[in-house]
């Protein structure tokens, strides 16, 4: 096979590239990749430079890693800020680097993108050999594999680069009927906990719909986005993804867009911004136009959950970070990384690190465990293997 680097997804044939996945994960087919670099959100003066690592064989496109060069850390929701500041008071540039993932997105999904005619743990080797060498060639500092699914942390762990974990909160469906159902698995005060929170909504005048990206009319699509967008504005900075953006997934029926709308005597006074999957919600956006009590929690949370159920997703992602989920049935779920450092001090520096930080995690989350509303505490996510020797 023949390694190549596309420095934009339109070099790149679209059904060749969708051959690469199974279509369950919005994140990286070549339509959301396309409509980020169209409208700006990546590309030059953004920080997020394309540059798709890729294997060729005698039929056309065997493999692919979604990949950009970074000049920061913005965006990415794994932070490693401490490690570029390590990098400065050596005397050395961190940036820039490799990043492999799906942009301004934390939500686990494919990274090392195979055909599926090929035998796999070939493929993923030269595309990892392919990714180090790139490393190499432009003398970056690292490369950087974030949310990858449990079989691909697997195969870059074998390949000795380094994970990492962190916590969030997800919801896991158990064959749910209904919402009602949903809530019988709480204890009884759990439960009237959170029906007085979705009753404290309604009696405020407030009712819901939520419409797939191509039902909205452009009023409520506008609407939506203004609404998010005030929420990054309150933050002290623009949204990572452009009206048009917005605009262009929302013409895409295979976008996965999702938007809940909180109506109130006819107005939209909230929403929640969404994309499903095959089978998983992530949770991306919210914004609202004034505060009312418990909204947050029930745009956001109770009114995707009963999406789930209702359209027989089994996992909703909410994003990141927010204790606050647990109360609402999100239970303690360990994501990942995986980092390749190209010089073996701060390897082993960082290695180092990673194997306190994990310890910590694990506190953390098993601590959350035990205040999940459940009836029964479900099990936590078991961690991978003990991290890697740093290679000297």
């Amino acid at each position: 096979m023949k390694s190549a680097v596309q420095f934009r997804i339109a070099a790149i044939e679209a059904a060749q590239w969708n051959a690469l996945t199974d279509g369950s994960n919005p994140f990286v087919r070549h339509a959301w990749l396309q409509a980020l670099e169209d409208t700006g959100c990546v590309g030059p003066g953004t920080g997020w430079d394309p540059c798709f690592i890729t294997l060729q064989d005698e039929r056309g496109l065997a493999a692919a890693a979604p990949a950009f060069l970074k000049q920061h850390s913005y965006g990415e929701f794994v932070f490693d800020f401490s490690w570029a500041q390590a990098y400065a008071r050596a005397g050395l540039g961190y940036y820039p680097k490799l990043l492999i993932a799906a942009p301004f997105t934390p939500a686990t999904g494919p990274r090392l993108l195979t055909r599926a005619d090929l035998p796999r743990a070939a493929t993923v080797r030269a595309l990892l050999a392919a990714i180090s060498d790139f490393v190499t060639d432009r003398g970056l500092s690292s490369a950087h594999v974030l949310f990858p699914d449990e079989s691909t942390l697997g195969e870059l762990e074998a390949g000795q680069w380094l994970p990492r974990r962190d916590c969030q909160f997800h919801w896991t469906s158990r064959g749910y009927g209904s919402f009602d159902d949903f809530l019988e698995t709480f204890t009884a005060d759990k439960r009237k906990k959170a029906k007085r929170e979705r009753r404290r909504v309604a009696e405020q005048g407030i009712r819901f719909e939520t419409r797939r990206g191509f039902e909205l009319t452009p009023r409520e699509l506008g609407r939506a986005y203004d609404l998010h967008r005030d929420t990054f504005l309150r933050h002290g900075h623009e949204p990572y993804l452009t009206r048009a953006f917005f605009a262009a997934v929302a013409r895409d029926p295979d976008s996965g867009l999702v938007v809940t709308l909180a109506l109130r005597g006819g107005e939209i006074v909230a929403t929640a911004i969404c994309f499903a999957g095959a089978d998983t919600l992530y949770g991306r956006y919210w914004g609202s136009a004034e505060e009312f009590h418990s909204l947050h929690f029930e745009t956001c949370y109770h009114q995707g959950i009963e999406y789930c159920i209702q359209q027989g997703l089994t996992r909703f992602e909410p994003g990141t970070q927010g204790e606050h989920k647990i109360s609402r049935g999100f239970e303690p779920t360990l994501t990942w990384s995986a980092h390749y450092i190209a010089d073996p001090r701060f390897r082993s520096a960082i290695a180092d690190y990673l194997r306190r930080e994990a310890r910590n995690v694990d506190e953390y989350a098993e601590a959350a465990r035990r205040h999940v509303p459940y009836k029964e505490l479900p099990a936590l996510t078991a961690p991978s293997a003990e991290l890697p020797l740093p290679v000297e």
